[in-house]
């Protein structure tokens, strides 16, 4: 597949998961508010597409990622179907569906950091990449959860759907830790992958 191919369908799909999240969510202040990082993250991409392209592996989890958003975005990350199921089978006290999207958090955007690491040369000591990649998202993962608190802090009420706190009370550290375990184990996973996308690709 020739790379504006791949391009336009990546685009397709995006906007495909998009137009359906849209449609009737459950509310549709805390849809926005959900898909906003998706947004923000393909008006990015399609900016810096002609001056910095990522590996193919980086778009198709950054388009994973966005999915989770969206299907966050539509149901409420309290209230989507399956994980209610797996809620009400395991005898779980939650939905759990945002502790899946914390560790995506961490997972997905680890690959973006290494990479941009890696391809401008930040880190002189490859055995230090890791940890500083890990440290990085950890450090996202801490500043949206403060974009949360001012949230709910701005809009009272409005933003429970947004919080997806579900009565827990260390719902933000068990979030932050997701990422730091999501982060990690894409280090531990996918480095060698990546590595190989990054070599063929500035070759």
């Amino acid at each position: 597949m020739d790379e504006n191919t791949k391009r336009l369908l990546f685009v397709i799909i995006f906007l495909v998961g998009l137009l359906i999240s849209g449609i009737q969510p459950k509310d549709y202040f805390t849809w926005f508010l959900e898909v906003l990082p998706a947004l923000i993250t393909f008006v990015a991409l399609v900016l810096t597409y002609s001056r910095f392209r990522f590996t193919d592996m980086v778009y198709l989890l950054l388009l994973m990622e966005c999915y989770i958003l969206f299907i966050g975005g539509h149901y409420t990350y309290a209230e989507v179907p399956l994980f209610n199921w797996i809620r009400d089978y395991f005898g779980h006290g939650r939905n759990n569906y945002d502790k899946l999207a914390h560790f995506t958090q961490g997972f997905i955007p680890a690959m973006v950091v290494r990479e941009l690491l890696i391809r401008f040369a930040v880190i002189a000591r490859k055995n230090c990449l890791g940890f500083v990649t890990v440290c990085i998202c950890v450090t996202i993962s801490a500043v949206y959860e403060f974009f949360e608190w001012f949230v709910a802090v701005a809009t009272g009420e409005a933003a429970e759907a947004f919080l997806a706190t579900q009565g827990y009370m260390w719902d933000t550290q068990s979030d932050m830790l997701m990422a730091m375990i999501g982060a990690t184990v894409a280090m531990l996973s996918l480095s060698r992958w990546q590595d190989r996308q990054i070599e063929a690709l500035v070759k």
